[in-house]
């Protein structure tokens, strides 16, 4: 009998199962170290303790993409190792940030099941827990990717869509215990704008571009420990070529955001997530951002702004065409909160 395991196919789910997923990551500076060489990240407090503990917490928490990264890696040899694409995000939230020394473990939910037209390949909607190693939770999330079917004469399931919340509320954003913006330093922050001084449909175009290399996509995704096929195994897409993880998309789009963004600091939600077309190496990543709407928290000076953040290839300010669907140099459409001093 083969002690191997070809990852979970379509049929393999079940609609209300829990799957706690394999593998505890204790973290360290080492993730900070190895984030900030793959994205050039400059947040100055994911950078400083002492910028941090002005702004009322222990010390410099990693970076909020780092939670998501790590949990969303735990998740795919069970989720999806074999998808076809991960098809977006909902009603996810950061509960507290995470500490060098911090231990993450990860379980999922199915929440909805929809075979596809084809016969082929079905879509699984999860929502995920991370929790540190007290068991508090840290991140939840709602994601949907579709996933590959081992039998075609497997009956479908039921379907079974969840109906999700559009966007997390403001006043169910959750804001780190301690968190004071009323001594915010703009200077060394980098940048003198305020949460009063951007404006609901306000765009910015974050002017500065990447070039994303085989060789560094493949690294973050084994940072991550994300198994997924698509991203190692050049023999698994009929054109031969490596699909650059999604996640290594949105980093790069929030860290080149800090160019007209420098002080929405913290990721507090994400309310909604696409990823429009495939990346792939030799792409160059830009990314531009909209304001979507602004809101007071009942923390000291912080206030949060809900923003679509656009990774392209092309320009900014480009996101659908006349008929409705994302414009071909589209790779992401997210839309998040962030904490911003007042």
């Amino acid at each position: 009998m083969s002690k191997t395991h070809q990852g979970r196919f379509f049929e393999d789910y079940r609609l209300g199962e829990v799957i706690e997923h394999a593998v505890p990551r204790t973290v360290s500076g080492g993730e900070r170290a190895l984030y900030h060489a793959l994205y050039p990240a400059r947040g100055s407090l994911y950078s400083s303790d002492q910028f941090a503990r002005a702004c009322g917490l222990a010390a410099s928490p990693l970076d909020d993409l780092i939670c998501f990264h790590i949990v969303f890696g735990k998740t795919v040899p069970d989720i999806s190792r074999n998808a076809v694409a991960n098809l977006g995000y909902a009603e996810a939230r950061f509960h507290q940030p995470i500490y060098p020394g911090d231990s993450l473990t990860a379980s999922s939910e199915v929440i909805g099941l929809k075979q596809n037209s084809n016969g082929k390949s079905g879509v699984v909607w999860v929502r995920t827990r991370g929790a540190n190693q007290h068991g508090a939770l840290v991140l939840d999330y709602v994601r949907w990717v579709m996933v590959r079917k081992r039998d075609l004469d497997e009956p479908a399931p039921d379907p079974v869509v969840p109906d999700l919340a559009p966007a997390v509320a403001a006043q169910d954003l959750v804001i780190p215990e301690g968190l004071d913006f009323t001594q915010y330093d703009l200077t060394l922050a980098g940048e003198p704008h305020r949460w009063d001084d951007y404006a609901i449909g306000e765009q910015i175009d974050h002017v500065d571009g990447v070039t994303i290399q085989e060789t560094e996509h493949m690294l973050a995704t084994r940072l991550w420990q994300n198994t997924a096929k698509v991203h190692f195994d050049a023999t698994f897409r009929p054109d031969g070529r490596l699909l650059v993880y999604g996640g290594h998309v949105i980093s790069m789009a929030r860290t080149l955001s800090f160019n007209g963004l420098a002080n929405a600091q913290m990721i507090a939600a994400i309310n909604a997530g696409a990823h429009a077309n495939p990346c792939f190496a030799g792409d160059t990543v830009r990314a531009w951002s909209e304001v979507l709407d602004k809101a007071e928290t009942a923390a000291p000076g912080v206030g949060a702004l809900r923003l679509r953040l656009v990774a392209t290839k092309g320009a900014a300010g480009v996101l659908k065409g006349e008929d409705g669907k994302y414009h071909p140099d589209v790779l992401l459409d997210l839309d998040y909160w962030a904490l911003i001093p007042i």
